[in-house]
C-alpha cells in the first residue's frame, strides 16, 4: 500500500505540467486552452457540433463573462449560437484568460446566446437579430454558480437562513439571534436532520456516528469528543453549518451517518478592523476579540475568545442487578454545579505568491477546564434489605489544550482546474481526573480516592488533490492521503484512609497504560457528468488502508500485551445522482459506503469510576464497523414555499455501541464498555420547509423519523451469552420563526423536541428546548444590542433513560436547570472595504467516531 501511495503522488507531480501545457495550455497561437482559438477549427467543430455547412457572414457579436458572486471572469467558458426557431447550434466559441468572447463572420439572422461552464447554472439569452455588418457588443454578462437559495423570496439582499446546494444543506447560523453567547451545541440543535443532547452529543438522522469539521479541517479535540468540541467552539463564532448526508470519495471513508462542517467566519476585510463580541447571562458569559489586516497580497487575521459557565444539575438513578438468584437494587440522588471554562485563541496568515497561487497558515490552540461538583447519596438493597450507604463528594476534572497547525498551497490553472498540497498537525492533551472523599452517613470524612487518567491524541497528515473540467460538462478528481495517528493513555487510582493526604496506589484498581498507533493510506478517484437533459452523475470509489499497532502495560516504557489487531482494507464506493425536473423541482438518490473506526474514549481502559454504580470503560480491541447508505430526496419550490423531502436506508455491520455489564466486584454496580454488537438497520424519512410569508418575515422548520432494529449478544442470567434484539421509533421536530422589524430591529423564536431514541439495552429518553431573542442594531449598523431567553418556564430540561436486559434494569434521569436570560453586544471597527473570498484547500480527516455513542 505504501507503494500505491507514493506511486499517485509521484503520478500526480509527474503528470501536472503535461496536462496543464497538453490539454488546457494556450495553442502556440494564443488563445483559450483546449484549443478553440483560430489556430484549431476541427476541434472546434468537433466540440460544438458545426460542420462545414455553418452559414458565414460579416456580422460580430462580442462580450466579457463574469461570476455573478464575485465579480470575476469566467475563464473557458462554452459559449454558443443557438438558432432561435430550432434551437440548434449554429457557431460556438470559448471566453479567454480573461473571460472575452468573440463570435465573427456571422450570417444574418436571429440567435440566441447560450453560456455554461460546469458548476454554473447555463444561461441563455433574449433573441437577438443580426443584420449585414451588424458588430454588436453585449457588455458583460453575468453567470450565476450552480447552486440554490431556498429563500428566494426575500427581496432585502439578505441571505437565507438555509440553502441547499449541489451535495449538502447549508444553515447560515450568522442570521440566528438566539445562539449568541452560546456554544455550537446551541447552533446545530437549530440545523434540519440534526439531533443534539442535553450532553452536547450529535446525532444524523439517528446515528451518532458522524465526522464533525471545522473549516473542512478535524480536530483531535472531536476526535476525543465531538462534544466537548462542541461546546468549546463559540455560537458567535460560527458562519455556516454544512450538512453532507452522502459524501463523495473526495472525502475519506469514515463518518457512517455523513459529514458535518461547521465554518467558522472568515474574514474578507480590506485593511484593518476589531470584532468586539460580549455577552452575560444568568447561566453564561463570554468576551471575544478579532482582529485582522489585509493589504495586497497579504492577509493577517488574530483572535481571541473566551466563555465561563455556571450551571446547576441534578440526577436520580435506580437499577437492579441479578447476581446468581439474589436481585440487588441500587437508589441513588445526585446533585452537581458545572464551572466550565473555556478559551480559543486563532492566527492565520494567508499570501498570493501568484495570480494563481497561494499559501495559507492556521494555528488554532484551545483550552478546556471542565469542573463539577457533585453530592452522591447511595443506598443499596438485597433482597430488599438495606446492605449500606454511601455519601460521596465528587470533584471531577476534565481538562484539555488543543493544538492545530495546517499550511496549505493550491495552484489554479482555470476554473474549477486545480491542485493542492494540504498539511496539517494537530495535537490534544487530555486530562480526565477525579477526587472522591468517601463520607459516612453522618458525612464524616472516611477516606479519599483518585483517579488520574491522562491522554493524548496526536495525528499528522499529507494530502495532494488534482481535479480538472473535461470538455464543458465533465469533472474529474483524484488524490492521496496519509494520516499518521498516536494515541496513548496513562491511569491510576491512589487511595487515602480517613482525612489523610498521603495516596498509595489502590490494589482493587491496576494502574496501566494504553499505546496505540494507526496509520491510514488512500487514494481515490470522482467522476463527474452533466448530461443535456438535465441528469448529474457523480460516481467514484475510494480505497483505504489501515494499520493498527496497540500495546497495554503498566506504563509505556514496559509494556506487556500487545493486542492482536489485525490491518484491514477497505474500497468503498459512492453514486450520486440528481435531476432537474420541471419548474424548480429536483430529485436525488444516492448510495455510499462508510468506515466508522473507533474513537479516542471508546479505547481508552481506564475504569472511570467517578460514580460507583454506573462506571465507564474503553475496549482497546474494538474493530471498525462498516455501512452502507442509501437515500432519495425531492425538493421543490411552490412560490414562496421551499419543501425538501428525503427516505434513507442504513445496514451497519460490526456496529460500535455502548453495553452495559453487572460489577462482578461492587454489589448493585453497572459498568458501561463498548463492543461490536453486531448488526442495525435503520429506515426511515424527514421533511423541511421554508417559507417567506412577507418580505422580512420568514418560518421554517421540519419533522423527522426513523425505525431501528439492532441486534447484540449480551451476558444472560447463567452468565453465558445471549443474543439480544430491540426495536423502536423516534420522532423529532423543529420549528423556527424571523421577523425583521423597522428601525434595526429583529425578533425571532426557536423550539426543538426530539423523542424518545431506541437503543440495544432499552431506549433514551426524549427532550425539548426553546427560546426567543430580540436583537436592535445601533452606530449605522456597526454594532448590536440583543436579548435572549432560553427555556425560561418551568425548571429546566428533564431526560428520562431505561435500559433492560437479562442481568440488569436501570432507570435514570437527568436533569439540567438551564433557565437562561442573556445579554449580548456586538461592535465592529475599522475599514469596511470587502474583497472576493480567497480559494482554499485544506485537510479532511473523517475517519474517527465520536467519543460517545447514543
Amino acid at each position: 500500500m505504501t507503494k500505491l501511495f507514493c506511486l499517485l503522488l509521484l503520478s500526480t507531480s509527474l503528470l501536472l505540467p503535461s496536462i496543464s501545457r497538453a490539454q488546457f495550455g494556450p495553442p502556440p497561437g494564443g488563445g483559450p486552452p483546449g484549443g478553440f482559438g483560430g489556430q484549431d477549427d476541427r476541434r472546434k467543430k468537433e466540440f460544438t457540433g458545426l460542420t462545414d455547412d455553418t452559414p458565414k457572414g460579416n456580422a460580430k457579436i462580442a462580450g466579457l463573462l463574469t461570476d455573478s458572486t464575485t465579480g470575476k471572469p469566467v475563464e473557458y467558458a462554452t459559449i454558443a449560437l443557438l438558432n432561435a426557431q430550432t434551437g440548434k447550434p449554429i457557431d460556438g466559441t470559448t471566453t479567454d484568460a480573461k473571460g472575452r468572447f468573440t463570435l465573427p463572420k456571422l450570417a444574418p439572422g436571429t440567435y440566441r446566446l447560450q453560456y455554461s461552464f460546469i458548476g454554473y447554472t447555463t444561461r441563455e439569452s433574449q433573441p437577438i437579430k443580426l443584420d449585414r455588418n451588424t458588430d454588436l457588443a453585449l457588455g458583460t454578462v453575468i453567470l450565476a454558480p450552480d447552486e440554490r437559495t431556498l429563500n428566494e423570496v426575500n427581496v432585502t439582499g439578505q441571505k437565507a437562513l438555509i440553502e441547499e446546494k449541489v451535495d449538502r444543506l447549508v444553515f447560515n447560523a450568522d442570521k440566528d439571534l438566539t445562539s449568541k453567547g452560546g456554544d455550537a451545541s446551541d447552533v446545530l440543535r437549530r440545523v434540519p436532520l440534526l439531533s443534539v443532547d442535553l450532553d452536547g452529543n450529535v446525532s444524523l438522522r439517528g446515528s451518532s456516528n458522524i465526522r464533525v469539521l471545522i473549516n473542512n479541517k478535524p480536530s483531535t479535540i472531536v476526535a476525543a469528543s465531538v462534544a466537548d468540541a462542541l461546546k468549546q467552539l463559540p455560537a458567535d463564532m460560527i458562519k455556516t453549518v454544512e450538512v453532507i448526508t452522502s459524501p463523495s470519495a473526495k472525502y475519506d471513508a469514515e463518518g457512517a451517518g455523513g459529514i458535518i462542517n461547521i465554518v467558522t467566519k472568515k474574514n474578507t476585510l480590506h485593511g484593518l478592523t476589531l470584532n468586539i463580541d460580549a455577552g452575560a447571562g444568568i447561566r453564561g458569559s463570554n468576551l471575544g476579540l478579532n482582529g485582522s489586516y489585509r493589504q495586497g497580497k497579504l492577509g493577517i487575521s488574530l483572535g481571541g475568545f473566551g466563555r465561563a459557565m455556571y450551571n446547576r444539575a441534578s440526577s436520580s438513578l435506580e437499577q437492579t442487578t441479578l447476581t446468581g438468584d439474589r436481585p440487588t437494587r441500587t437508589s441513588q440522588s445526585a446533585t452537581a454545579f458545572d464551572k466550565p471554562l473555556f478559551g480559543q485563541y486563532t492566527l492565520g496568515i494567508d499570501y498570493d505568491l501568484a495570480k494563481n497561487q497561494s499559501l495559507t497558515a492556521n494555528i488554532r490552540y484551545g483550552t478546556r477546564n471542565f469542573v463539577q461538583e457533585q453530592q452522591q447519596r447511595t443506598n443499596t438493597f438485597v433482597e430488599n434489605q438495606l446492605l449500606n450507604t454511601t455519601n460521596r463528594f465528587v470533584d471531577r476534572r476534565d481538562l484539555s489544550n488543543t493544538v492545530d497547525v495546517n499550511v496549505d498551497y493550491i495552484r489554479t490553472f482555470r476554473p474549477q482546474q486545480e491542485w493542492t498540497i494540504s498539511t496539517q498537525y494537530s495535537r490534544t492533551n487530555l486530562t480526565n481526573n477525579f477526587y472522591a472523599d468517601l463520607l459516612t452517613r453522618t458525612d464524616s470524612l472516611m477516606g479519599r480516592q483518585r483517579n488520574v487518567n491522562g491522554n493524548v491524541n496526536q495525528e499528522t497528515t499529507f494530502q495532494t488533490d488534482y481535479q480538472t473540467p473535461i470538455r464543458r460538462n465533465q469533472l474529474l478528481e483524484f488524490g492521496a492521503k496519509a494520516i499518521i495517528r498516536q494515541v496513548s493513555s496513562e491511569y491510576q487510582y491512589l487511595v487515602a484512609s480517613g482525612s489523610s493526604e498521603s495516596f498509595v496506589t489502590d490494589p482493587t484498581n491496576p494502574s496501566g497504560s494504553l499505546n496505540y498507533q494507526q496509520m491510514i493510506q488512500a487514494g481515490y478517484v470522482s467522476y463527474t457528468y452533466v448530461t443535456k437533459n438535465k441528469y448529474t452523475f457523480k460516481v467514484g470509489t475510494r480505497y483505504e488502508h489501515t494499520g493498527i499497532t496497540a500495546r497495554t502495560g503498566e506504563s509505556t516504557t514496559n509494556p506487556t500485551t500487545t493486542l492482536a489487531i489485525p490491518d484491514y482494507s477497505n474500497l468503498v464506493p459512492s453514486i450520486n445522482v440528481s435531476k432537474s425536473l420541471k419548474g424548480s423541482t429536483t430529485l436525488k438518490a444516492a448510495y455510499n459506503r462508510r468506515i466508522q473506526r473507533p474513537g479516542l474514549q471508546q479505547l481508552n481502559p481506564n475504569v472511570n469510576a467517578a460514580n460507583p454504580q454506573n462506571i465507564t470503560v474503553g475496549n482497546p480491541t474494538l474493530r471498525p464497523e462498516l455501512t452502507d447508505n442509501a437515500e432519495l430526496a425531492l425538493s421543490t419550490t411552490i412560490r414562496k414555499l421551499y419543501v425538501n423531502a428525503s427516505v434513507f436506508g442504513r445496514l451497519t455491520n460490526n456496529a460500535i455501541s455502548q453495553v452495559r455489564l453487572p460489577s462482578d466486584t461492587l454489589a448493585g454496580a453497572i459498568i458501561t464498555t463498548f463492543q461490536n454488537i453486531g448488526v442495525q438497520r435503520t429506515v426511515g424519512g424527514n421533511v423541511f420547509f421554508n417559507i417567506g410569508i412577507t418580505a422580512k418575515w420568514s418560518v421554517n422548520g421540519g419533522l423527522d423519523g426513523y425505525y431501528m432494529y439492532l441486534q447484540g449478544t449480551t451476558p444472560g442470567a447463567d452468565g453465558r451469552s445471549v443474543t439480544i434484539s430491540n426495536t423502536g421509533v423516534s420522532i423529532g421536530g423543529r420549528l423556527m420563526t424571523q421577523l425583521q422589524l423597522s428601525k434595526g430591529w429583529n425578533v425571532q423564536g426557536f423550539s426543538f423536541f426530539r423523542g424518545p431514541m431506541p437503543q440495544l439495552q432499552g431506549q433514551m429518553g426524549s427532550m425539548y428546548m426553546y427560546s426567543v431573542g430580540v436583537r436592535k442594531d445601533v452606530a449605522n449598523k456597526r454594532g448590536s444590542i440583543g436579548l435572549a431567553a432560553e427555556n425560561f418556564a418551568g425548571r429546566g430540561v428533564q431526560m428520562r433513560t431505561t435500559l433492560q436486559s437479562p442481568q440488569l434494569a436501570q432507570v435514570s434521569i437527568m436533569r439540567l436547570y438551564n433557565q437562561n436570560v442573556k445579554v449580548t453586544f456586538t461592535y465592529r471597527i475599522g475599514k469596511m472595504s470587502f474583497e472576493p473570498p480567497r480559494r482554499k484547500k485544506s485537510v479532511n480527516n473523517d475517519d474517527i467516531k465520536s467519543g460517545e455513542d447514543r
